[in-house]
């Protein structure tokens, strides 16, 4: 007689990024899967992302001729994320098996009628390394009409990707809109986006762009597959006889579920964004109320899998995203990012004694793990994002348009700072007016050379991809030289953390000592990532983890049986 309640081939904890890759390979080959997601939403952090998906040398590339090839990809990522000795998870050999599946897990998804496409353009976040790509290597999901889950549309968590009056569009085209008034092309995109929505409107449709738009087309499919899809059901226990994962314990109506997983269970339940001891303990100055992640990320199954003996790695990083708090938001799901404001002309970003001390364009994950490292001799924890009146009136700041009247509250809790001259600003954030002049100053001559000679602002692609298509003669750099003058706060925020637990090349949990847990395997930022401490492009967590989800799929189908025979 079985001791479980319920059982299954497979059985995965999470609805994030893998974990539907994962199951429709599996229900591919008639395999019966069961997903569990702790919350009532299904999609994870990635959909409440932008969606994209990082894989090198992919169909759509060669589709719209952008040289690519995994020889090249290979030189990239060992390249900037190489030499990681201090990140046990990336390793060349995981390197080169993420090259070479990553490719067959998006011919897999497309064959199951996922609609996937490639932006037009997203550099590299470090183009300029060998191998680097300015076109970019992304991919993201085409808009959905999440009318097509029926009953289900309603479980799927939604995206920060929307646009006012909930107008259906794109990443792309949320990025035109703040240049709308500068540009008959960026106006074109706003007609279009108008009259889509008044189409989808009539024929009773409602677009979803971003995060939702890829979770809810893999959503769709999984159901359309038969993958068994249960929410509110937290995992709290991994089930292990002989020595092999067997099943887990979940929560169903209040008491515990143990069901049975013949193949194995993956981990996909995210990380520990939202849990504040084990950020204190591994990721000390960072805060839960900064961070993007879902609600769920909490870190519940990386200390199980600890607990059973895994191995961690690379706990102490996370996917840095520069984010500022108005007042009146500090509660609010969505935090306001503003990777782009200081990578826009006419602004900086200056510790709290005044002195510019990065380059503001470039990869997230750098930019908060440098305002850290900074604050460790001074203090910069929040820096102050400094910018003129020509800022004001072409950008968006803190999620409010162009030119807009901004909130008297900001104003009058000290949010945003402002005032007639350098000096004046500079006492208000509480800095030596000659310290912040002589920054603006030094900033102003890079500018007059079209060069930053500190910090090679602009050298990247993508550092100008970042900044203003229409400025000229450089997409980044533009003085601070317009009265008045303004100041915000910076935290180093998050979109989710970006280590957990130790797996090989076919996404195998491994102990200390380098065996496998045999039957358990994990994805996502359950996993350590296989570009360790860094974050090469867009999508550089949800294409590693679809990847890693759909190789533990293939290799609980095809190498289970040596793994439970201790063959492993």
């Amino acid at each position: 007689m079985s001791d479980f309640d319920e059982d299954f081939d497979f059985v995965i904890a999470g609805s994030g990024a893998g974990s539907m890759a994962a199951g429709l390979y599996l229900r591919s080959v008639g395999k019966r899967v069961l997903i569990l997601e702790k919350t009532e939403l299904v999609g994870g952090s990635t959909a409440r992302s932008g969606g994209v998906l990082w894989i090198p040398n992919n169909p759509f590339m060669a589709r719209d001729g952008v040289e690519d090839s995994f020889e090249k990809a290979a030189s990239y990522l060992d390249s900037v994320t190489g030499g990681q000795d201090d990140a046990p998870a990336a390793t060349q050999q995981r390197r080169q098996v993420f090259l070479t599946e990553g490719p067959r897990m998006l011919a897999f998804l497309l064959e199951q009628g996922i609609e996937l496409d490639r932006p037009g353009y997203w550099p590299d976040y470090y183009d300029e390394a060998p191998g680097g790509s300015a076109p970019g290597r992304t991919v993201v999901a085409r808009l959905f009409n999440v009318n097509e889950l029926g009953a289900w549309k309603d479980k799927l968590r939604p995206s920060f990707i929307k646009l006012p009056g909930d107008l259906p569009g794109s990443i792309e085209e949320m990025r035109q809109l703040p240049h709308m008034k500068r540009s008959w092309k960026f106006k074109g995109t706003l007609v279009k986006i108008i009259f889509r929505g008044m189409v989808a409107r009539l024929t009773g449709k409602r677009y979803v762009g971003g995060g939702a738009a890829l979770q809810g087309r893999m959503l769709q499919a999984a159901l359309r597959a038969g993958v068994d899809i249960r929410t509110g059901m937290p995992v709290s226990e991994l089930i292990i006889q002989g020595g092999v994962v067997t099943g887990v314990v979940a929560e169903k109506e209040g008491r515990p579920w143990r069901i049975g997983a013949q193949l194995g269970v993956l981990v996909n339940t995210g990380g520990f964004a939202h849990n504040q001891r084990m950020r204190d303990l591994y990721q000390p100055g960072t805060s839960t109320a900064w961070s993007n992640a879902s609600p769920g990320d909490t870190g519940e199954m990386i200390e199980e899998m600890l607990g059973r003996g895994a191995a961690p790695a690379q706990l102490e990083e996370f996917v840095g995203f520069q984010a500022t708090i108005p007042p009146g938001q500090e509660g609010e799901d969505f935090k306001q990012g503003v990777q782009g404001m200081t990578a826009s002309p006419h602004a900086i970003l200056v510790d709290q004694t005044g002195v510019r001390y990065m380059n503001e364009g470039g990869s997230y994950m750098a930019y908060c793990k440098g305002m850290l490292e900074r604050n460790k001799s001074v203090p910069a924890v929040p820096s102050w994002a400094i910018f003129d009146s020509q800022y004001m009136a072409k950008y968006m700041l803190a999620g409010t348009m162009p030119g807009s009247e901004k909130p008297s509250q900001w104003y009058d809790e000290g949010y945003l700072k402002k005032g007639d001259t350098i000096e004046e600003l500079a006492r208000r954030i509480e800095v030596e007016p000659g310290v912040l002049k002589a920054t603006i100053e030094r900033f102003n001559g890079f500018v007059a050379n079209n060069r930053d000679e500190d910090f090679q602002r602009g050298a990247r692609a993508y550092d100008n991809w970042l900044g203003d298509p229409l400025h000229r003669p450089s997409q980044t750099l533009g003085k601070i030289d317009k009265a008045p003058f303004y100041a915000i706060p910076v935290v180093p925020g998050d979109v989710g953390t970006f280590g957990g637990v130790l797996t090989d090349e076919y996404a195998r949990v491994l102990r200390e000592d380098g065996s496998v847990i045999r039957g358990l395997y994990a994805t996502g930022v359950a996993a350590g990532s296989v570009m360790g401490r860094v974050y090469p492009g867009a999508g550089c967590s949800i294409g590693p983890a679809f990847t890693w989800g759909y190789v533990a799929a293939k290799h609980a189908v095809d190498g289970s049986e040596d793994d439970r025979s201790g063959q492993a």
